[in-house]
């Protein structure tokens, strides 16, 4: 029993001396004036868009990237040449 627990304070102790020496040398290197750690940063939100249905196939696109010809809404040039689906 004397030897678990002689190698549990041993572990123990390495572990912790070893958390020790790693805060240690992070300091060291923020005070030197090297790069800090990251900060995670928040991805962009991108502005809402509306979505419209192509007249011909009938998917559903970005506002931006659908053709507007002839007051109707395609989702491509060749989609508008061809007209509505009958």
């Amino acid at each position: 029993m004397g030897k678990i627990l002689f190698w549990v304070v041993v572990i123990f102790g390495g572990l912790l001396a070893a958390r020790l020496l790693a805060h240690y040398n992070a300091q060291n290197r923020m005070e030197d004036g090297e790069a800090k750690p990251a900060k995670r940063r928040r991805p962009e939100k991108k502005p809402l868009e509306s979505m419209v249905r192509c007249e011909h196939c009938g998917i559903h696109l970005p506002r931006s990237e659908a053709v507007m010809a002839d007051g109707r809404i395609w989702c491509s040039q060749d989609h508008a040449k061809l007209g509505m689906r009958q």
